[in-house]
Parts: C-alpha cells; structure tokens; sequence
C-alpha cells in the first residue's frame, strides 16, 4: 500500500454528529476526509473501544487537517463584522418582486 492509499485519524470522538461536523469542516476546506466507526447503531454502545467514532483522512493531507482543527473557531463578533462589511452584489427586494408577465396564474373561469 503507498502513501495515497493510507488513511490516518485525525479526530476522535464518541458521537456521531461531532465526528460528522468536523469531517464537513474538513471537507470545506478541500480535504477529503472520512468516518470510521465500529459501532453498531442499533444498539447505541457508548463505552469500550466499539464506541469510538473516527474521523480519517488521506495521509498526504494529515498536516493541512490537523492545523485546520487546532485552530479556533470563529467568534460570533468576527462573523457578524464579517457580514456587516460584507458587500451584497444582489439586491434582495429585486429577488423577490416578480413581474405580472412572468408569473403564471391561474384565469377565473367563473
């Protein structure tokens, strides 16, 4: 097996949902990630070594994954400035309105 086809953890977790957030995180990012997990869903194990949710990606892609995850996550005060400096291209009202023309209604026929 060469490196492209080894795959390395780079989180743990015992739930699903966390392990879902953080491979979307990665995936996001442009890595390709996956989640291995052993556990059988239908009884719900939450202890031993069967409850361990992981999250795997590509060894080539190891590095750029585990510094994505040490950094912190955006404050609520940066995304909020973010969107306040934010520049719309597409005015929303405009969205919205349609013309009569455009818009197919049904005729009375009463």
């Amino acid at each position: 097996m060469n490196d492209e086809q080894k795959w390395v953890v780079v989180f743990e977790s015992g739930t699903d949902y966390e392990s879902e957030i953080v491979r979307d995180r990665l995936d996001d990012a442009g890595i390709p990630a996956v989640i291995d997990t052993k556990r059988d869903h239908a009884f719900f194990l939450n202890v031993g070594s069967l409850s361990n949710v992981y999250v795997r990606v590509p060894v080539a892609y190891e590095v750029d994954a585990r510094k994505l995850l040490s950094d912190p996550p955006i404050s609520a005060a940066d995304l909020e400035e973010a969107a306040m400096n934010a520049d719309p291209k597409v005015d929303i009202d405009d969205d919205l309105s349609t013309d009569s023309e455009d818009v197919d209604r049904p005729k009375d026929e009463g």
